[in-house]
């Protein structure tokens, strides 16, 4: 293992010494955000992190080596290069082995972490069963992942392209619990409410540490799926990214946009849709994100040190 895994020094430090560290995943600054907002606000997240006591580990594949914690450079790369790769679970080895640029999704940053010993993950929104599913068969590796790798995972919800009815249904399948932070409702990325409810909640981030503690001291294998919603006043209306959402989704079918293509597609149309108003409120759901993530990550290390 250690012939691939690089991993930074201040996160090794973190590791041996018990310290809380959290895992940021690099597709959301490849193909998620354009450039040169995407490492501006890679920055700024793990800058969040560090500032709520924790080490920011953002994962890449660069040259032969999976990288637990990137530095400037690194970063810079992967935000600006033209030939990142996205990986997942299928990807990682060929990425790999062939020494190409890759940037990974939620579920291969959760292998990475679950490698070097890092339990806590923060990220936007995972993937899930697509609508039309039924036909396609398109359902994200994300949900697979949650139910076999043992990391907890911060986001907004599932992506809000997504048949979250299913997704949800696809979750307790695989046994993952899934936690609101300070809601009852599952939030859909971009808006707080999906008129899902959820079968669990807690209103603070010590709960919720308390509650994976005792889920891995149980040897219970699988995630933690924390939906955190954004704050009121930086989400979207409902209504309207309903009728954007369903436009673009259109436009994609139209286009033959599937598979690993389909969600940079779809949020990118978004972006356009709602003339970068999107791609605003993705950016604070993040921030929002690392903020609630970190205090999780550091009340669960606080409970054992």
């Amino acid at each position: 293992m250690t012939t691939y895994l690089d991993i930074k020094q201040e996160v090794q430090d973190a590791l041996q010494n018990n310290q809380a560290v959290v895992a940021l995943e690099s597709t959301i600054i490849s193909h998620g955000m354009p450039y040169p907002e995407n490492v501006k606000t890679a920055k700024e997240v793990e800058q969040i992190v560090r500032d709520n006591g924790a080490v920011p580990a953002t994962i890449a594949v660069i040259d032969g080596k999976i990288k637990i914690g990137l530095n400037d450079e690194e970063l810079e790369l992967i935000a600006s290069a033209g030939n990142v790769t996205k990986v997942s679970r299928r990807d990682l080895a060929e990425v790999l082995a062939s020494k190409s640029l890759g940037a990974t999704t939620v579920a291969s940053t959760m292998i990475c972490a679950d490698m070097a010993g890092i339990k806590f993950f923060v990220t936007g929104g995972i993937g899930g069963v697509h609508r039309g599913a039924a036909e396609t068969m398109d359902i994200s590796a994300d949900l697979e992942e949650l139910g076999r790798t043992s990391v907890a995972v911060i986001c907004a919800g599932a992506k809000s392209i997504l048949d979250l009815g299913k997704t949800m249904e696809y979750l307790e399948t695989k046994g993952v619990p899934v936690v609101g932070y300070q809601t009852d409702e599952l939030p859909a990325f971009f808006t707080r409410e999906s008129g899902i409810k959820l079968s669990s909640s807690a209103s603070s981030t010590a709960d919720i540490a308390e509650m994976i503690k005792t889920k891995y001291a149980l040897g219970l294998d699988g995630g933690v799926l924390v939906a955190n919603p954004i704050p009121a006043e930086d989400a979207m209306d409902k209504v309207y990214m309903d009728k954007v959402i369903s436009e673009a989704l259109k436009e994609a079918d139209k286009n033959g946009i599937h598979g690993k293509d389909a969600t940079p597609y779809l949020l990118g149309k978004i972006v356009e849709a709602t003339d970068g108003k999107s791609l605003d409120t993705n950016i604070k759901l993040v921030k929002n994100n690392a903020f609630v993530g970190t205090r999780i990550a550091a009340d669960y290390y606080s409970s054992l040190n």
